[in-house]
């Protein structure tokens, strides 16, 4: 396997898949832009599908992020999330790549499962347009299924980070270095993550190896606490790390509010910050023989809050 095609490949997981792959395959790109790592002479518009080059396999990144301002018309996740995957998975059908790999998204299954580990047999129940979009997209690929000779992995990554990291990682490390207190001290959770360094890994062992078709999902060996994370702030900061206790009631309110009001916290993203969200990650190891991921979660997340510092 010597030539793949990305899509989405300005993207932040496009941009570190060309960094860590393109010494040793020939990477073509797809996407609306030729910004990021690429070089702009071998990304392709969605336009110019018919005429890319042949390749032996196909990472699919392309589509809408889960929005936590809650900005965007349900059906645009569909349109795109679910619109691109068929448009690319119908031209792999045709073509003569072998492999086909889908970036779904535990958010295809729940949005918040609680205590349990979310597996690959959890029954699916996307709360979110972005969750939904993600599973719609996932049930028209198993529904057109691949032809003897190809293969189509689908993985599910919960919560990926590392350098050129946005979102709600990168708004918490920035409350910590302006010294705000984290006042959400009194909810007890654990969240699986994903450092960027352990999905490529996985990626580099999908494309080595090869992996029978099916669902897998992505997350580090370890789970961290919110507060794990906070501490883990600080000390990147060289501060001793402020934690208030505050009632979860009181928060709570306060988040409603949120969500009517231009105020840094909102429903959404008290959820995020505070729930539980285990995800397995046992099926892809025991499948591709993995004992163990190179990066441990609290040196991945240390990783990634150095080029913070940065």
């Amino acid at each position: 396997m010597n030539t793949i095609l990305i899509t989405g490949s300005s993207g932040f997981v496009g941009t570190n898949l060309y960094t860590a792959l393109h010494k040793d395959y020939l990477l073509t790109g797809l996407d609306i832009t030729k910004q990021g790592a690429f070089p702009a002479e071998m990304v392709w518009g969605w336009d110019e599908i018919h005429r890319l080059p042949a390749q032996d396999a196909i990472i699919h990144l392309a589509g809408i992020a889960h929005d936590t301002a809650n900005s965007l018309h349900p059906e645009v996740y569909h349109q795109v999330n679910v619109g691109l995957t068929r448009t690319i998975f119908n031209h792999f059908l045709a073509s003569s790549a072998k492999v086909f790999i889908y970036f779904s998204s535990v958010k295809a299954v729940a949005d918040a499962p609680g205590e349990t580990p979310v597996t690959e047999d959890t029954l699916a129940m996307p709360a979110t347009p972005y969750g939904q979009s993600k599973k719609a997209a996932e049930d028209y690929l198993l529904a057109k299924g691949v032809p003897e000779g190809k293969t189509l992995v689908i993985l599910r990554p919960c919560m990926i980070h590392g350098p050129g990291n946005k979102g709600n990682l990168n708004l918490l490390y920035r409350m910590v270095a302006k010294g705000i207190p984290w006042p959400l001290g009194a909810f007890e959770n654990q969240r699986s993550y994903l450092a960027l360094d352990n999905l490529l890994f996985f990626i580099r062992q999908i494309l080595r190896r090869g992996i029978a078709s099916g669902v897998y999902h992505l997350a580090d060996d370890e789970t961290l606490s919110t507060r794990d994370l906070i501490e883990l702030m600080a000390a990147s900061l060289n501060r001793k790390p402020r934690i208030w206790h505050l009632s979860p009631s009181l928060i709570k309110g306060l988040a409603k509010t949120g969500d009517f009001l231009p105020l840094p916290l909102n429903s959404e993203r008290l959820k995020k910050l505070t729930e539980s969200y285990l995800v397995s990650n046992q099926k892809v190891k025991t499948a591709l023989g993995i004992t163990a991921l190179p990066v441990s979660a609290e040196d991945g997340i240390t990783y990634t809050l150095k080029h913070f510092n940065a």
